[in-house]
C-alpha cells in the first residue's frame, strides 16, 4: 500500500467511498443526512483534483487501486484580524473502504496528512467529527488529536423527512 495524490482515475472509487461516509452519517443522524447520498458530484470531484488548496491524498493498493482517501483544505489565517498568522490543514473527510478497514490504512492516511501539513508549513491539522460516530472520535484521539472546539445544537423544528407522508 502507498499514499499518493488522488488522480482522475480515482473518481469512481472516491464516489463509492463518499456514499459509505454518507451512510454512516445517515445511520447516526437520519434527521440531517440522506442514506444513499454523497458530498460531491463527479464534476465537483474533477474540480477538487485541480485545486491545489484542496489536496486529496489517496491510499492505493499494490495494483494502484484507491482503497481510502483524505480530503483536505488549506486554510490561510495570515490575513485574519482575530487570529495569529497560521496556516491550518483542515481534514475535511477521511474514509477507508469497508472491505479494507482494520488494515491500518486510516492510520497511514492520517500520518500522511500530518506529513503533508508539516511540509507546507502548517501550524496545525483540524477536523470536525460527528458525535454520532464514536469510532471516528476514538480513532482521531488515538492518533493524538484533542478537542479544539465543540459545535452544539438545539433542534427547534421537525426534520423535513418527518413531514413526509
Amino acid at each position: 500500500m502507498k499514499i499518493r495524490m488522488a488522480e482522475q482515475k480515482d473518481i469512481p472509487m472516491m464516489t463509492r467511498l463518499l456514499y459509505q461516509v454518507c451512510d454512516v452519517h445517515a445511520q447516526g443522524r437520519p434527521d440531517l443526512f440522506v442514506s444513499g447520498g454523497r458530498k460531491y458530484t463527479e464534476q465537483e470531484l474533477e474540480a477538487l483534483l485541480k485545486d491545489d488548496s484542496r489536496p486529496i491524498l489517496a491510499a492505493a493498493d499494490d495494483d494502484d487501486k484507491m482503497v481510502g482517501y483524505a480530503f483536505c483544505v488549506m486554510q490561510d489565517h495570515r490575513s485574519d484580524t482575530a487570529m495569529t498568522d497560521i496556516i491550518t490543514l483542515y481534514l475535511d473527510n477521511l474514509c477507508v473502504d469497508e472491505a479494507h478497514r482494520g488494515e491500518h490504512i486510516g492510520t497511514a492516511l492520517y500520518k500522511a496528512v500530518l506529513e503533508y501539513a508539516k511540509e507546507r508549513g502548517c501550524y496545525n491539522v483540524t477536523l470536525n467529527v460527528w458525535s454520532c460516530n464514536p469510532s471516528a472520535m476514538r480513532f482521531y484521539e488515538a492518533m493524538g488529536m484533542s478537542t479544539q472546539k465543540i459545535c452544539m445544537e438545539q433542534i427547534v423544528g421537525q426534520s423535513p423527512e418527518k413531514d413526509k407522508p
